[in-house]
């Protein structure tokens, strides 16, 4: 079955609003779960990203089987290792290994660039962004670099170079995936974190990540969160998007990804921000908003 492109015959309103504020909130705090996952001892590779997924896909897959739903096909499966491959060891894989020296609030700050990217592969790929989504792509991504600028958020070189591969890597899997032969979101959604999460454990294995102890119980409880929320409850929303609605709206995340992990990075984990920092968070939420306002009036 392939993967239904955006028609007229679109998914009630509700249910778009929903993920995407599944998308938005939950995905904003990850980050600062990753980061309190890392300083509690979890690896990386093996644990933060790649057991996650492995554990979510599993559980997900386990009960869609249970409930009926077909296996995926030796072709499907093929699609899903790529997907896995560029969203998930590129994507996130490489936002982990970051946030080992960058904050949790740049991390996603950097991960915004990822609807423009999107829209750049959709275009060789001929859907064109309209003049009003390309207009809050833009707007959004002013705020993204007035967020940075000058700001407070602290970077290393090696983390900002791991920053630029991640939103190219998971913006080239969310486009490319679009009309290929996969099964329903959420089997795709369980068969992704399956394979993703096998290369990320490998990678980190090869790499020279070996388990010398336990996580702290704070470590322990982020991978959980992670897991539950950042995976199984946030990514299938995302994939569900990908399916339903177009790909400049589905990409509106990264923006608001980034407000959300600012104020939870302050809060909780005490990362400081100014009224520079919330300036640019309005910027970017008005990015959003003429975004979906865009996708509205074309729809």
């Amino acid at each position: 079955m392939s993967s239904p492109e955006p028609s007229a015959a679109a998914p009630r309103s509700g249910l778009v609003v929903l993920a995407l504020l599944l998308v938005y909130v939950v995905w904003g705090s990850t980050y600062l779960g990753i980061r309190l996952a890392l300083e509690g001892g979890a690896l990386p590779l093996t644990m933060v990203s790649g057991a996650r997924f492995i554990i979510a896909g599993s559980l997900m897959y386990a009960v869609l089987r249970w409930r009926g739903m077909a296996a995926p096909t030796g072709r499907q499966w093929r699609n899903l290792a790529i997907m896995g491959l560029t969203m998930l060891v590129l994507g996130n894989g490489m936002v982990v290994l970051a946030e080992r020296t960058v904050s949790s609030g740049l991390a996603a700050t950097a991960v915004a660039s990822v609807p423009l990217w999107m829209a750049l592969f959709g275009a060789m790929r001929g859907t064109h962004a309209s003049r009003g989504e390309w207009l809050g792509i833009a707007i959004g991504f002013l705020g993204v670099v007035w967020l940075n600028a000058g700001s407070s958020l602290t970077a290393s070189p090696q983390g900002l170079i791991l920053l630029l591969i991640a939103p190219i890597g998971w913006a080239f899997g969310s486009v490319w995936a679009r009309g290929l032969d996969l099964p329903n979101p959420f089997m795709t959604a369980a068969g992704q974190m399956l394979c993703g999460g096998v290369m990320l454990v490998a990678l980190g294995l090869v790499t020279g990540e070996r388990p010398t102890a336990w996580p702290s119980m704070d470590g322990l409880l982020a991978v959980a969160y992670l897991c539950v929320f950042g995976s199984i409850v946030a990514f299938t929303a995302y994939v569900w998007l990908l399916h339903n609605v177009r790909p400049a709206l589905a990409a509106s995340y990264a923006y608001v990804n980034p407000v959300i992990a600012v104020m939870l990075g302050a809060l909780i984990g005490h990362e400081r921000f100014g009224l520079h920092d919330i300036a640019a968070m309005v910027v970017i939420l008005v990015g959003v908003l003429v975004l979906t306002l865009a996708r509205t009036r074309a729809k």
